[in-house]
């Protein structure tokens, strides 16, 4: 099988995914950009189109696809393996010992448990991640990943700066600026994996109607999430409406956050989208997701609105979203039906229903 290393790899016991849905569903039709195209290619036409690609991407969806990301299906796979081990091969007693400290510190190092966010109706979440930083050494991991732990830090190293260097430079190119001017801003520290899954019963389903996670935007610059097959991800679509995330085989589902809205000035938006339950052929399977987060934190934001006299750091926008994320006393919108609204360092967060 193919590596990361170039080292014998430790055995792990293969992660078997869900078979895809044979529901119909409302997928969204998102653009799939070929990166291999534009690392491989000095023909200034093709970077041109790829990089107008980009910008339509932005505009319209916040998300797109990746392709030719530069991992094969046996590495993605091997990767879902690795990631599955922290919840099926450690017990409570373990995972209590290395349990995140989110309201203290505003990071999400380690476990979040269950039942951590407030989703409605008095209704807790059952999603539980597990976090750890590109600095494998920075905390401690439980006994089972330390012979793994020489792949991940390979693989965080390969999306920062074999799939997010290069989109970045896309992203730049379409704000006419220097093709560096975004990888700048995002040097290599403080980015970490979440291996996240989601089980709930009957009853809780029912008094969130089907929700897992409200609509809401990411915390940092882009979020990268490896496609699976199971259907639980939506997007909101420009008239309001909720559309599916469609799986697409050894795929990077890559979506802008905070951040890049704040660094863009806007043109680049967050995107909205939440996490539902599956359709009724995928239920009786555990979603497992695995995710690359970017949070640079070597530079302030831009001011958002023009009443927001002092534009938060991305350190101060992280930890405080980190910390009030599900926990946080929400009010209903008076303007928009099905939103809530907070605000974090003078700026209106909304949460969709």
């Amino acid at each position: 099988m193919p590596s990361l290393i170039n080292a014998p790899l430790p055995p792990v016991r293969h992660y078997e995914a869900a078979p895809l849905t044979k529901e119909r569903l409302e997928y969204v039709d998102l653009p799939i950009i070929d990166l291999s195209s534009f690392t491989a290619s000095a023909d200034p036409d093709v970077r041109t189109h790829l990089v107008a690609q980009v910008r339509s991407a932005m505009a319209e969806y916040g998300f797109f696809y990746v392709l030719n990301h530069g991992l094969s299906t046996a590495q993605t796979e091997r990767m879902f393996d690795i990631a599955d081990i922290p919840f099926s091969e450690v017990d409570d007693d373990e995972k209590k010992k290395y349990q995140s400290k989110l309201k203290e510190t505003g990071t999400q190092q380690g476990y979040k448990p269950r039942q951590y966010y407030h989703i409605d109706n008095g209704i807790r979440d059952q999603i539980e991640i597990y976090a750890l930083n590109h600095d494998v050494n920075k905390s401690g991991h439980p006994a089972v990943l330390q012979p793994l732990l020489p792949e991940i830090e390979r693989f965080a190293y390969h999306n920062h700066v074999n799939v997010l260097y290069p989109i970045l430079r896309l992203l730049a190119l379409g704000l006419d600026l220097s093709e560096d001017s975004l990888v700048e801003l995002h040097k290599w520290e403080d980015i970490s994996e979440s291996y996240v899954r989601y089980p709930r019963s009957d009853e809780e389903e029912e008094k969130t109607n089907n929700l897992w996670l409200k609509g809401h935007t990411d915390i940092g610059s882009l979020t990268f999430l490896y496609s699976q097959p199971i259907a639980a991800l939506q997007i909101r679509a420009k008239d309001g409406s909720w559309k599916w995330v469609k799986h697409i085989e050894n795929a990077i589902v890559v979506n802008a956050g905070d951040a890049i809205e704040f660094l863009s000035g806007g043109l680049y938006s967050a995107t909205i989208h939440r996490v539902v339950q599956p359709p009724a052929d995928q239920r009786a399977y555990t979603r497992l997701g695995l995710f690359y987060f970017l949070k640079p934190l070597s530079s302030p934001f831009l001011q958002r609105t023009a009443e927001c006299a002092e534009a938060p750091t991305m350190a101060e926008w992280r930890k405080g979203r980190t910390k009030s994320y599900g926990n946080a006393e929400l009010k209903a919108s008076a303007i928009n039906l099905g939103v809530e609204e907070e605000y974090l360092n003078g700026v209106l967060i909304k949460h969709y229903v």
